[in-house]
């Protein structure tokens, strides 16, 4: 008898070691795309970061950290080369500073592992942000996106703070449409302090009316330029020697209309005219969209802040590819019925910024050289002139047909799929139980029938390959 319990055991043993075997659509994407997307993340963060490449943003940040550290000068940056240089404030030093603390190489381990970190949180709160969970087939699929982008492959190469910054946006967004305002201010601060990137955000609360946020965004950096100020050897030198280089159009590593333009020569009243006219579709785009979308909460918050990000980084002094980081929101709205995103030209524009493809040809060096320097700032221009047309249209579609007073959405568009439709009811069979709601999550409702582009949540369908 007990010379059986061996075989009776093994054939147990063996399905208990035998992989899961889907059964749905969605088990499928799940089952091939999560193997995908957490190598994919292991590469990116332990190989291609700790190889490093020949640009190194982190060393100029550690030495700056150990001038400060050590109570020596800290912009002393020679700004006649193209090597990066240390650009941040006197309260983004004071953050920083820590750095310093151990050798530069683990040092630089460490930083790498911290943007790592940031990153995926990010991608849970942008999961968050619109109702998916780790078990919908939208979590793998994102993560995979996220780490095959150009922007998040760079950012751990180069060793650069940009992960951080982007956390920071997704916590502000969420503490935003939860009416948090202070806290939301804060963490927009703290960014701002380290690098004034998400700046433009402040326009949001400012159209939401939610004025508490500009006390902590303001006061943030403020307190902590005043605490710093003190600690640092010279901090006069950032207001007088490095701000004005940042004020400064390079024609180097530089995907703004005027770094591009300064690059190739263009005439300064054809690159003023440029810029100019995106800024004025840029203006029609957030008029209408404050005019008829403010109500539509979670469109309204990430599409704004697509528009004004993607216009601070093509229409002032500088903008680099690697920015495009801070459009994962953006990019993420187009899972929304009203989304600006559901079309071929604006995702041939997001290729132009996002991808990590190189265009530099041996056989055709000009075409390809121009094509690889151009691609960033023409993505740039085509998606904001995808939300132009986009908006547009259904602006002028609407007043032709006398809908104005009730949202320029078309009828159809009611019935569309949304990410936020029904999402407990969709999700209950594959991951009962799993209901934790984000902070957006509370305060997220539905626009009235009344209200501008209302509809029925009933009429409603969801965008889910789980049903």
């Amino acid at each position: 008898m007990s010379a059986a319990h061996p075989v009776y055991r093994a054939p147990v043993l063996l399905r208990q070691l035998e992989p899961r075997t889907a059964r749905t659509t969605a088990e499928v994407i799940k089952f091939a795309l999560w193997p995908l997307a957490v190598m994919t993340v292991l590469n990116r963060v332990f190989i291609k970061a700790v190889n490093g490449f020949i640009t190194d943003d982190y060393k100029p940040v550690y030495n700056a950290s150990l001038a400060f550290l050590n109570g020596r000068p800290v912009y002393t940056a020679n700004f006649d080369t193209v090597d990066p240089h240390y650009l941040y404030p006197p309260g983004g030093t004071l953050l920083i500073a820590p750095l310093a603390l151990i050798d530069p190489e683990k040092s630089r381990w460490c930083f790498i592992l911290l943007n790592a970190a940031a990153i995926l949180l990010a991608w849970y709160l942008l999961l968050r942000l619109f109702k998916y969970t780790l078990k919908s087939v939208a979590a793998p699929a994102l993560l995979l996106a996220m780490f095959m982008s150009e922007t998040v492959i760079n950012t751990l190469v180069f060793t650069n703070v940009n992960g951080c910054i982007l956390l920071a946006e997704l916590l502000f967004l969420h503490l935003l449409l939860a009416r948090r305002d202070l806290w939301a201010g804060a963490i927009l601060g703290l960014s701002i302090t380290v690098k004034p990137v998400l700046a433009p955000l402040v326009l949001i609360p400012a159209a939401r009316g939610q004025w508490k946020v500009f006390i902590t965004a303001i006061g943030v950096p403020v307190a902590l330029t005043a605490i710093a100020w003190p600690l640092l050897k010279d901090p006069e030198q950032f207001f007088t020697r490095t701000l004005p280089y940042l004020m400064e159009t390079r024609d180097y590593f530089n995907s703004a209309i005027a770094g591009n333009a300064a690059y190739y020569g263009l005439p300064d009243a054809l690159a003023w005219g440029i810029r100019l006219t995106m800024a004025g579709l840029v203006a029609i785009s957030l008029w209408i969209l404050y005019r008829w979308y403010r109500d539509d909460e979670l469109f309204f918050v990430t599409t704004s802040s697509g528009v004004l990000l993607t216009a601070m980084f093509l229409l002032p002094g500088l903008g680099q590819m690697y920015y495009s980081m801070m459009l994962f929101p953006f990019l993420m709205s187009v899972v929304l019925r009203n989304s600006v995103l559901r079309n071929w030209p604006a995702w041939l524009a997001i290729f132009g910024f996002m991808s990590y493809d190189k265009w530099l040809s041996d056989r055709w060096q000009s075409f390809g050289r121009n094509l690889e320097y151009l691609r960033i700032t023409f993505g740039w221009s085509l998606l904001l002139i995808v939300v132009f047309c986009v908006l547009g249209d259904r602006y002028l579609a609407a007043r032709r047909e006398g809908r104005l007073p009730f949202g320029i959405d078309p009828v159809w568009m009611r019935t569309a799929p949304d990410s936020r439709d029904g999402a407990e009811a969709d999700v209950a069979s594959d991951d009962a139980g799993d209901s934790v709601a984000a902070p957006a999550d509370r305060t997220q409702a539905q626009a009235s029938p009344s209200s501008p582009n209302g509809s029925e949540p009933a009429e409603e369908k969801r965008i889910s390959v789980e049903q």
